[in-house]
């Protein structure tokens, strides 16, 4: 199988799929629930909103940062869990392992770790994340699009260059970044107009001069939504990047229930 086969592979029977399309969705809807030009909302705003309710909408679907399992009082983390979430939001979580994924940022690029896998954020123009120009993003954007690439589509390194790239061909070489962990990039975008966005997953190519800008990626918006249902809890925040397969877990309560027994005790 091919490394693009391999990693949608792994990730998707993991759940990690599901629930960077959920937490999508999510931020997205609830940005465009408070975006308002007449309020003085602009394209920036939108913008910074978005990406802070998606890193926000994936600590609490990874159980991260302040959405861990630190105790044992499973109604308690739900409160914090479901806190300002839509029904829909609530219903549609995908249900992961709480160890997981773990936070894994770069160089304070947040960033997120299944097993020897990292993921990070990138916007761009809606109908253009195909041409992402790397080098007018930031310098860790830049580090994680000079990873070597596992699999070169051409037999000859010049082949894979666009013609006006040839003339930076050493020094691109000469740049290739080798980091702790394999990391891809999810990018991320939005027409307030239609209300459509994009999302997709893929390994970056840097691509000075205009060329190609990714060496593979996959459209995360086919893939089908979660059925539902809760984070399933264990142990405190992981402080790395490996996972704990053989831990025992626990399914959290469903909210209603909890609400129930409240309701039941006078609370």
């Amino acid at each position: 199988m091919s490394e693009q086969e391999d990693v949608i592979a792994e990730l998707g029977g993991a759940g990690v799929l599901a629930a960077l399309r959920w937490a999508h969705v999510s931020a997205t809807a609830r940005s465009l629930e408070t975006y308002s030009e007449g309020d003085g909302h602009d394209a920036a705003w939108l913008g910074n909103t978005r990406f802070t309710l998606y890193r926000d909408r994936l600590d609490r679907v990874f159980a991260c940062e302040r959405y861990a399992v630190h105790s044992g009082n499973a109604d308690a983390d739900l409160d914090v869990l479901y806190d300002q979430l839509s029904e829909v939001d609530i219903e549609t979580m995908p249900r992961l392992d709480a160890v997981q994924v773990c936070r894994s940022n770069l160089n304070g690029s947040p960033g997120w770790a299944c097993g020897r896998t990292r993921i990070l954020l990138a916007s761009g123009p809606y109908g253009k994340l195909g041409q992402i120009p790397w080098p007018q993003k930031s310098p860790t954007k830049q580090r994680v699009a000079r990873q070597r690439n596992p699999e070169p589509p051409q037999p000859s390194l010049f082949e894979d260059f666009a013609p006006e790239e040839i003339g930076g061909l050493i020094a691109a070489l000469a740049a290739v970044e080798e980091l702790d962990l394999t990391t891809y990039v999810v990018a991320h975008s939005l027409d307030p107009l239609s209300r459509l966005s994009e999302l997709l997953l893929g390994r970056p190519r840097l691509n000075p001069g205009g060329g190609q800008a990714w060496h593979w990626r996959h459209d995360l918006m086919g893939t089908p939504p979660a059925d539902g249902g809760r984070r399933i809890d264990d142990a405190p925040m992981p402080t790395g990047p490996n996972t704990v397969p053989d831990a025992p877990v626990r399914l959290r309560r469903p909210a209603e229930e909890v609400r129930d027994d409240r309701a039941s005790d006078g609370q």
